[in-house]
């Protein structure tokens, strides 16, 4: 593990980047969902569970010194790392999810101690057991991580739901922020095409409720403190948004379950700007402002953002509201402002 390191350098930070270990350790009782990697040629290798590919990788996942040179490439000073969603494994049994998410978050360890200031690191937690994931979580900031990444969902409840209370508690109390990544997206029984239509068309569904349920349940008003990212630019939230006002302002009940406008307690949320179109950024920023939106990639999976930066300085002139979103709220979400 780690100690903590000073802040990033200055410059743009991405805040949603992801890594896979270049291998697992053997398990001779490994249950279903235990994964393990075998070579595919060109520095690559596949991610293998159950015993099917379930995606090839790039050496960028584990290979410090190739993902920094991209992000030289890019103009970005600094990434935030975090496990790939498949690897939340709460659909394990706790023990054996604890043990992988331990060697997982052990292994993001190492890659912020080779990159030297350049690197975040984001660990995650066996949510399907809270007394092991408190531990977990207690372990990764007295080791010096600066957040955790936690799914949208586990095993289908969603994350807001209040038997997840204690995490955010602990979280708001400890100072971690939380970045909250969609996996296993509801809805996908109605897509029609190949596997990969879940990141382009799953996704956006998923964390958009899930950034609904965070308002409609009241956890951001039980945790004022609490700072909380939703990635992939918040998915269908922002045109969900307007909908709840209307039935906040229609319905009673939504009223008395909620004191505070939809609207307003989704500006206490972050976004990061992965939405690939400019226009739709525009729209985030009138919606939440500057001060929530945080670059993010999902460097250095296929499907990613290439030109992170580029695409906020065609929106942006230079100066404070390009700053805030290249690196400025960032650091305040970091708790390094």
């Amino acid at each position: 593990m780690f100690m903590p390191l000073p802040a990033p350098p200055a410059g743009p930070i991405d805040l949603h980047s992801h890594v896979v270990p270049g291998g697992f350790p053997a398990r001779s009782d490994a249950p279903r969902g235990w994964p393990a990697m075998v070579p595919a040629g060109d520095a690559q290798r596949h991610v293998m569970i159950d015993g099917r590919a379930y995606r090839t990788v790039s050496e960028h996942c584990w290979n410090v010194q190739a993902r920094l040179s991209v992000l030289d490439e890019q103009g970005i000073a600094a990434q935030v790392v975090c496990p790939m969603p498949e690897l939340f494994s709460y659909w394990m049994p706790s023990e054996a999810a604890d043990d992988l998410l331990r060697f997982i978050n052990d292994d993001i360890a190492r890659m912020v101690n080779e990159a030297k200031g350049r690197l975040v690191g984001f660990g995650a937690l066996p949510l399907q057991h809270m007394d092991r994931a408190l531990t977990e979580l207690h372990r990764l900031k007295t080791a010096g991580f600066a957040g955790v990444e936690i799914g949208s969902n586990v095993n289908g409840t969603v994350v807001a739901d209040t038997i997840f209370e204690p995490f955010f508690a602990e979280a708001e109390a400890l100072d971690m922020p939380v970045l909250v990544h969609p996996v296993r997206p509801v809805g996908m029984e109605r897509v029609i095409g190949p596997r990969n239509l879940e990141q382009a068309l799953g996704y956006p569904s998923e964390i958009g409720l899930a950034g609904a349920a965070f308002i409609t349940a009241g956890l951001l008003a039980r945790h004022p403190r609490l700072r909380l990212c939703l990635s992939h630019g918040g998915g269908t939230l922002a045109t969900l948004l307007p909908r709840l006002e209307q039935a906040w302002r229609t319905f009673p009940a939504l009223r008395e379950s909620m004191p505070e406008s939809p609207g307003s307690m989704a500006r206490r949320l972050y976004l990061d700007t992965l939405v690939f179109d400019e226009p739709l950024l525009r729209h985030l920023i009138e919606v939440f402002g500057t001060e929530r939106l945080m670059l993010g990639t999902d460097a250095p999976f296929a499907f990613r953002d290439d030109d992170p930066a580029g695409r906020i300085c065609r929106i942006f002139p230079a100066g404070g509201e390009r700053d805030r979103i290249l690196a400025g709220t960032a650091r305040h979400f970091l708790g390094m402002a």
